[in-house]
C-alpha cells in the first residue's frame, strides 16, 4: 500500500483535497509521477471511491499537525506521499487483494485535515453549511472544505460509504448535507455498498445517511473491520450487515 494526497491551505487551515491509496503488486513501488500518469487514465486505473467523514493525515516525514506549514511543510498544491494511519490499515486489509495494481480514491464530507478535531470544529461546519450556498462568509473555505454535490465526479465502479453513524442531533445541516450527497450518488451508475446493522435496513440507512465507519473503537473494532473485508472479499462489492 502507498498513500498519496494533495493539500491546499487557506487562513492557516489545511485541507486534503485529493487522496488516493495504491495497492502495490508484489515488490512494486510507484512514484508521484507514476501516480499522476495513472490519474490521466482514471477510468482504467481507479477502482472506486470511499467516502469518510474527515481526514486526519500527515505527509511522510511529518507528524500530524494543526497546521503543517508551522512544521516546515511547503508542498501544497502537489501530490505527496502520506503516512499510514489506523483507518488506512483497515482499508488496506479489505482492498489489497481484489484491487492489486489499482487506485482507490478517498473522499470526505469535510476536507479539513486535523487529528482528533475538537467538537467546536463540527459546530463550525454546521454553521458554515447554513451559509455555503449563499454569498455569506464561512469559517472554512467553501471550495476547499465542502463537496459541490451537484457537480461531483467519481471514477471507478463502486462507492463505499463509511462517513459515520453518530451525527450529533443538533447538527441538522450536517445531516442534510450527508443525505443530499447520498441521494445524488444514488443517481449515478455506481455499485453502492456500506456496513449496516440491525437498527436500520438498507433503505432506511440510505434515507438517513447512516453508514457505519470502517474504523471503530472498543469491542466492535474487529467486528467492523472484518465486515469491511467481507464487502470486497470476492471482488464484487456487496452490502454487509453486522451480526
Amino acid at each position: 500500500m502507498q498513500i498519496f494526497g494533495k493539500y491546499k491551505t487557506n487562513f492557516d487551515m489545511d485541507y486534503l483535497v485529493e487522496h488516493y491509496i495504491y495497492f502495490n503488486e508484489e515488490g512494486e513501488s510507484i512514484t508521484v509521477e507514476d501516480l499522476e500518469n495513472m490519474l490521466k487514465k482514471k477510468r482504467k486505473t481507479v477502482a472506486g471511491t470511499i467516502f469518510l467523514y474527515h481526514p486526519e493525515t500527515s505527509p511522510k516525514g511529518f507528524k500530524p499537525s494543526k497546521f503543517l506549514q508551522e512544521e516546515g511543510f511547503e508542498q501544497y498544491d502537489e501530490f505527496v506521499e502520506l503516512n499510514d494511519n489506523p483507518i488506512s490499515h483497515v482499508l488496506n486489509a479489505g482492498l489489497k487483494h481484489p484491487y492489486k495494481g489499482k487506485l482507490v480514491e478517498i473522499r470526505y464530507l469535510f476536507n479539513y485535515n486535523r487529528e482528533n478535531a475538537p467538537s467546536f470544529v463540527f459546530d463550525e461546519f454546521e454553521k458554515d453549511l447554513e451559509k455555503v450556498k449563499s454569498m455569506q462568509l464561512t469559517r472554512h473555505d467553501k471550495e476547499l472544505n465542502y463537496i459541490d454535490i451537484p457537480n461531483i465526479r467519481l471514477s471507478g465502479k463502486f462507492v463505499y460509504f463509511g462517513i459515520g453513524h453518530k451525527y450529533e442531533r443538533e447538527h441538522t445541516a450536517i445531516n442534510y448535507y450527508a443525505r443530499d450527497l447520498t441521494e445524488h450518488i444514488k443517481k449515478l451508475d455506481k455499485q453502492i455498498v456500506f456496513i449496516y446493522d440491525r437498527n436500520h435496513d438498507i433503505d432506511e440507512a440510505m434515507d438517513i445517511a447512516y453508514f457505519i465507519s470502517p474504523l471503530m473503537g472498543g469491542k466492535n473494532r474487529e467486528l467492523v473491520a472484518n465486515a469491511f473485508k467481507e464487502i470486497f472479499a470476492d471482488g464484487t462489492p456487496k452490502m454487509v450487515r453486522l451480526p
